[in-house]
């Protein structure tokens, strides 16, 4: 059954336009408050958020949604998404809400909501909360009413986590590394940790004012930090997004490096240390063909799900793999976080350039992608890919490719995109059925 709120990754849209409108935000606050009252111990929530100026707006909704119901709420301020919800999990919380649109410009926004468990909710719970939202709500009595405060340490404490998932031999002393924290999440937090670790360390992207983040910087906009990389000679760039669960890499030489190839390093890197489970790693239908032939070279499997981070995770989950990701950037290793975390997947790769002693070119050049293309269509309403036009070109797509590539084609979760790849040996031909297929859509749009 389609839903009416909640997407790919809890519900976004543009600030105070629906749905993301601080009304919704206070009904989804007594709704998921509701969901939660479990049991008879003093329920609370962990709140963070980005760098948005709607960011306290929502907050201060979602607050008085929580406190009508009965929850006490704990306010940690800007913070990364993985850093709400370790603290969920640590503060034992009932539930824990992310106030972000994690790369998106600062005009939307979005509500992502954790368990207790600190993992992002389940469909079921999810269709539970969306069914009580356009119900009246279940409001505490006047003596019942929760509580709200903000805690000061919560930066330190995430801190303190990300670098426990650092070999505790190894230092960054002399390694250059500049960090783009997206004028997000992670101003503060990415730039302490490293510098904690030793790194000889140049930030970018960590002046926020609500309405920068993301602006020319961060995982999606790569550009900046490629430029600040050359002109520093640095070792090394890492590029955070607005929520901080997302990382893209720039090597010395001012290439960029995708989740991909981060995966596989990391993959590699830990079957050598003992350390990989599930033998091979959890991926989505976009990441490069590829990976999933260099995995097979190093006897490890290359399990594929539907896009979405949370669809890997379930994966990862359900079949013992500790190590899994997005081609972009969303990377998740659950030895030490329940959701993907741009910082500690950083370290992860700064660790092994520390003992390779290689440049990062090398280091993070495992594969030789395939020609790839990935082309977005935005559209105003309907569905574009139920037309008959659409079906014709798409089938004749996949044909062309049959045997030498592959071709996905999906609508996006959180835009209103139709995201059109291919993939296969001849790139001309790649290059040809995306812009057909696109075509199509943009007719039927």
């Amino acid at each position: 059954m389609a839903r009416k709120y909640f997407g790919t990754d809890g519900i976004r849209g543009r600030t105070n336009e629906a749905p993301m409108t601080a009304e919704l935000a206070m009904r989804v606050g007594q709704a998921a408050g509701a969901h939660f009252l479990r049991g008879d111990h003093r329920h609370r929530v962990v709140i963070g958020k980005d760098t948005r100026l709607s960011g306290y707006m929502m907050e201060s909704a979602l607050v008085a949604g929580f406190t009508s119901v009965g929850m006490d709420v704990i306010q940690v301020g800007p913070l990364p998404t993985p850093a709400v919800a370790m603290l969920t999990k640590a503060m034992r919380a009932d539930i824990g809400v992310m106030i972000s649109a994690s790369h998106n410009p600062y005009q939307d926004n979005g509500i992502k909501l954790f368990g207790p468990d600190g993992f992002k909710l389940s469909d079921r719970d999810e269709t539970a909360i969306e069914a009580m939202l356009d119900q009246p709500p279940r409001l505490a009595a006047s003596e019942g009413i929760g509580r709200a405060q903000r805690i000061e340490d919560a930066r330190g404490r995430y801190i303190h986590a990300v670098k426990s998932s650092f070999p505790e031999a190894l230092r960054l002393d002399g390694l250059r590394v500049v960090v783009d924290c997206a004028h997000g999440a992670a101003y503060v937090v990415a730039p302490m940790a490293l510098w904690e670790l030793g790194a000889d360390l140049i930030t970018i992207g960590n002046k926020p004012d609500g309405t920068n983040v993301n602006d020319g910087v961060g995982s999606t906009a790569p550009e900046a930090l490629q430029r600040k990389v050359l002109e520093t000679r640095a070792d090394i760039g890492i590029a955070l997004d607005g929520d901080a669960d997302r990382l893209i890499i720039v090597d010395e030489r001012g290439r960029i490096v995708d989740g991909d190839q981060i995966m596989a390093l990391i993959a590699t890197s830990w079957q050598r240390r003992g350390l990989l489970k599930g033998g091979g790693i959890v991926a989505t239908v976009m990441s490069n063909l590829g990976l999933e032939r260099y995995l097979e070279a190093a006897g490890l499997t290359l399990f594929r799900t539907a896009v979405g981070d949370r669809y890997v995770l379930e994966a990862m989950r359900r079949d013992g793999f500790n190590v899994g990701g997005e081609q972009s950037g969303h990377l998740i290793l659950s030895d030490y976080a329940t959701t993907g975390d741009g910082l500690m997947a950083a370290l992860q790769v700064l660790a092994e350039l520390v003992v390779s002693r290689k440049p990062a070119s090398e280091l993070l050049r495992c594969f030789e992608p395939l020609p790839q293309k990935l082309q977005n269509v935005r559209f105003k309403a309907g569905a574009p890919l139920e037309t008959e036009g659409v079906k014709a070109a798409i089938a004749s797509a996949e044909a062309q490719l049959a045997g030498t590539g592959r071709l996905v084609i999906r609508k996006s979760g959180t835009e209103p995109l139709i995201r059109v790849m291919a993939e296969g040996e001849d790139p001309q031909l790649v290059s040809q059925v995306v812009e057909d297929v696109c075509e199509a859509v943009r007719r039927a749009a």
